[in-house]
């Protein structure tokens, strides 16, 4: 088998919010942007890698959704804690310290961490939780 992750998805609660973060703060190309009765969805992603995508969605565009589910998304979302990705840099001091200086909400400094990797963490404006691990 020959299987590669294509896209994965990123909640938002603010489109243009979401859209400066990974276009200009971590300045992913803008692949793809739709919009469907008031909502968008922004595909973005790293240059030089056409076939890796984050789609930014609304987070209660899913049908049949109850209120009380929607309301919850909302919550966790807020905390930090219903969705992540985690990216790779070569250089994660610089990289930090870029992110840190554009008014990213800093969750851990870069940290070596006890299972080998060196990294860092920080939320997008909807919160999600963004690890950045230094690639050796």
């Amino acid at each position: 088998m020959d299987i590669t992750i294509h896209s994965s998805f990123l909640p938002h609660t603010d489109p243009d919010a979401s859209l400066a973060f990974f276009r200009d703060t971590l300045g992913f190309e803008v692949r793809l942007d739709v919009g469907y009765g008031g909502m968008r969805w922004i595909t973005v992603g790293p240059p030089g890698q056409p076939d890796t995508n984050i789609v930014l969605h609304p987070p209660t565009a899913t049908p049949g959704l109850t209120d009380d589910e929607q309301r919850t998304i909302l919550e966790l979302m807020a905390k930090g804690s219903y969705f992540g990705v985690n990216l790779a840099t070569k250089d994660l001091d610089g990289t930090f310290a870029t992110l840190e200086g554009s008014g990213a909400e800093v969750v851990q400094e870069p940290t070596d961490q006890p299972y080998g990797v060196r990294d860092c963490a920080f939320r997008d404006p909807a919160g999600n939780m963004i690890r950045l691990q230094e690639l050796r």
